[in-house]
């Protein structure tokens, strides 16, 4: 286990463990605040990074594609809730599960028929296209430290939002109790709309990041939404620090575990049986940790006050 190799790999971590909570802390607002189960939000990521490829090209630059497509996640969230998901409020989970799982299929087909299933690129802007040296030896991406930053700078936005601001205050009270803060004259509804259009622009703004670094093609968002789930399982329906707590938790969890448990296991036993059994082993770590944390405090590490 190289220092070099170590120092990246945790600079990996931390930039999947933001992209999760770019992604998780939309989810972990609608679930909380709405009791909504949404498994179509991976979409909204996927929808984001196609939107960004589309801006991107269009402009012949990544910030304007970023500027353009904000507002259109933004948007296109907003339209997907009128149409589709509040309709379905007042169901049971099990019609929430079934009727977004049906949206997620709808709309990977759409994708396919206005992009194509053939996955699409985006250049890494020029200005971040470098690399920074670290330490003696390593070198990073300026781009991926641009991402690390622009998550952290988006969980401090949101936890003043949520803590310090009036609609701050009404999504804090609508998690407590809904019924009672449509009888003191706040629209409900509206303020469902602007949480779930909110929540759909930040998973489409981690689609946006990470469309220079990953191909942008149909389904990418539906292995994310698996981990996003596990992100609000472990930090807390509800609760934006401890999805962010959770996110970079998971991040390095995965990251560390699928490139040193092989490693660690070598301390203990033969290096071919170690190898074979961490490979097998780190997919499963964060699913273990998961375990771990719902056997101990079965809702999450920082559960939002009710």
């Amino acid at each position: 286990m190289s220092t070099t190799l170590l120092v990246v790999q945790t600079l990996n971590g931390l930039q999947f463990g933001i992209l999760l909570f770019l992604i998780a802390a939309g989810l972990t607002l609608v679930f909380g605040v709405m009791d909504f189960v949404n498994l179509a939000h991976g979409v909204q990521y996927m929808i984001g990074a196609y939107l960004a490829a589309t801006f991107t090209a269009l402009t012949g630059n990544f910030l304007w594609g970023l500027l353009l497509a904000l507002p259109t996640a933004l948007v296109v969230g907003i339209i997907l809730e009128v149409l589709v998901f509040r309709h379905l409020y007042e169901r049971d989970h099990l019609s929430q599960v079934l009727a977004t799982f049906g949206v997620i299929l709808f709309l990977n087909e759409a994708v396919k028929l206005i992009w194509g299933a053939a996955p699409l690129g985006v250049p890494v802007p020029e200005m971040l296209s470098g690399n920074v040296v670290l330490m003696d030896g390593v070198l990073y991406p300026v781009y991926r430290l641009v991402i690390i930053g622009a998550g952290l700078a988006v969980a401090l936005l949101l936890y003043f939002g949520v803590n310090h601001t009036r609609v701050g205050m009404l999504v804090r009270a609508g998690a407590s109790n809904p019924r009672m803060v449509s009888a003191l004259g706040v629209n409900i509804g509206r303020l469902f709309m602007i949480v779930f259009g909110f929540g759909a622009m930040l998973a489409g703004f981690a689609g946006i990041m990470v469309a220079p670094i990953l191909s942008v093609e149909p389904g990418m968002g539906d292995n994310l939404l698996i981990l996003a789930m596990v992100v609000i399982v472990i930090g807390g329906i509800g609760s934006i620090r401890g999805a962010f707590i959770a996110a970079l938790l998971i991040g390095l969890v995965d990251t560390l575990g699928r490139s040193f448990f092989g490693d660690l296991l070598r301390l203990f036993m033969p290096a071919a049986t170690a190898s074979q059994t961490g490979r097998a082993i780190a997919p499963m770590l964060i699913y273990i940790l998961m375990a771990a944390v719902l056997f101990f405090r079965p809702a999450g590490l920082f559960p939002a006050r009710r």
